[in-house]
């Protein structure tokens, strides 16, 4: 079962850049090599994004590999494909890493008992109902990404295929 989906590298500081390769080249089994441009949202850091085909779960691999390094925002999406459900991961320095699961359509599906957790929080009085749920849906992470995707509109995509 294959799947398609795209890597976008927000922000990264320029030394972290080649690890940011070996490590998708880790997951993807093939050598990376990503055309870095500089990053207009945050002067110092370059970004960079690219197209992968592979097996299922791919997207998970990669956030893995990405995630809890400090200085690097990213983005990685998988499409739905027959037996799996698509895939969104983000990740930010102040929010660290949010995962969702996404329909045929894009919407992002929030299991039902993580919603009956939200309105039983809410309940008690220990959260806002309203924002628990912009939580679920990763509202937070799309405010802070939001002038870093801008930034990127009209960069170059290449497709990348895994070798299985």
């Amino acid at each position: 079962m294959t799947t398609r989906g795209v890597l976008y590298v927000h922000s990264a500081p320029r030394a972290l850049c080649p690890h940011v390769e070996w490590a998708v080249a880790g997951v993807l089994g093939v050598r990376v090599s990503l055309d870095w441009i500089r990053q207009p949202a945050a002067p110092g850091t370059w970004r960079a994004e690219f197209s992968w085909q592979g097996q299922a779960g791919i997207a998970s691999r990669l956030a893995s590999a990405l995630r809890g390094w400090q200085q690097l925002r990213f983005e990685v999406t998988a499409e739905p494909s027959p037996g799996a459900e698509g895939e969104r991961y983000s990740s930010t320095p102040g929010l660290g890493i949010f995962h969702a699961v996404t329909g045929i359509h894009g919407d992002i599906l929030i299991p039902e008992d993580r919603l009956r957790a939200a309105l039983v929080r809410s309940q008690a009085g220990e959260t806002d109902l309203e924002a628990e749920i912009a939580r679920l849906l990763g509202k937070p992470w799309d405010d802070e990404l939001e002038p870093f995707r801008h930034a990127g509109e009209g960069a170059p995509v290449r497709w990348l295929h895994q070798v299985v």
